[in-house]
């Protein structure tokens, strides 16, 4: 039985969505505030955090940062803020999904089934490394490395990593990597989403010292992983 955490003051939302999620066999808990989340989070790491962003004492995208110091669970928040600039914040802190409030309870089932296929693809389906100049990529423990250092990544920014060195100097679209890395169609994102993700991508590939592996944003289209040798 999957298991998620509902970070939410409005008792309403823990009602609705743990009605939904129970008809598909999530055992829920909830949480009213974020301290109350951490202190879950501390005693048992579930498969998945909805979160609201408004909450008293600790807001949501502090919350999101705190969990994501030491998990990579899957976070996907639930807020009524329908803002373009809180959507980029909810993501550069390392939220997997962002859904604004009212919402359609069938429509969150379906985002939390593509969030959590995702990040449960095993690699016994995919190779177990890969390597892309001097970058090196462990898929089972999703670690990065660039030379000696480790190099950490939010959840987002390790597959879009390992979409762009599967297949170095190809161009990826954003739209091909929003396909592959969020698993379903991104309404209410657009092409910021992908952009941010691969601007912090590239500063912390540069922050950590690689030199032979070069993400290049070309014109119109996309991005690209370039080698060089040497």
């Amino acid at each position: 039985m999957k298991r998620a955490l509902v970070v939410d003051d409005d008792r309403n939302v823990h009602d609705i969505v743990r009605m939904y999620l129970d008809r598909e066999g999530f055992e829920v808990t909830a949480a009213e505030d974020g301290s109350a989340a951490l202190e879950c989070l501390a005693k048992s790491v579930p498969d998945l955090v909805i979160l609201d962003v408004m909450m008293p004492g600790i807001d949501g995208f502090e919350v999101c940062r705190r969990i994501r110091r030491l998990h990579d669970v899957p976070i996907i928040f639930l807020t009524c803020r329908d803002d373009d600039v809180d959507t980029i914040i909810g993501l550069e802190v390392g939220a997997d999904d962002y859904i604004t409030k009212p919402f359609n309870p069938r429509e969150l089932v379906a985002r939390v089934k593509a969030v959590l296929r995702r990040t449960q693809l095993g690699p016994a389906t995919e190779a177990l490394h890969v390597s892309a100049g001097d970058v090196d990529i462990e898929l089972a423990s999703r670690d990065v490395v660039v030379g000696d250092r480790t190099v950490k990544l939010t959840p987002k920014e390790f597959d879009v990593l390992v979409l762009l060195a599967s297949r170095p100097r190809v161009v990826f679209t954003r739209d091909k990597i929003m396909e592959h890395v969020w698993g379903y169609s991104f309404e209410g994102c657009d092409v910021r989403t992908v952009d941010t993700h691969v601007k912090r991508l590239r500063k912390k590939l540069v922050e950590a010292g690689s030199r032979r592996s070069t993400i290049e944003a070309v014109w119109g289209t996309g991005y690209r992983l370039v080698v060089s040798e040497g």
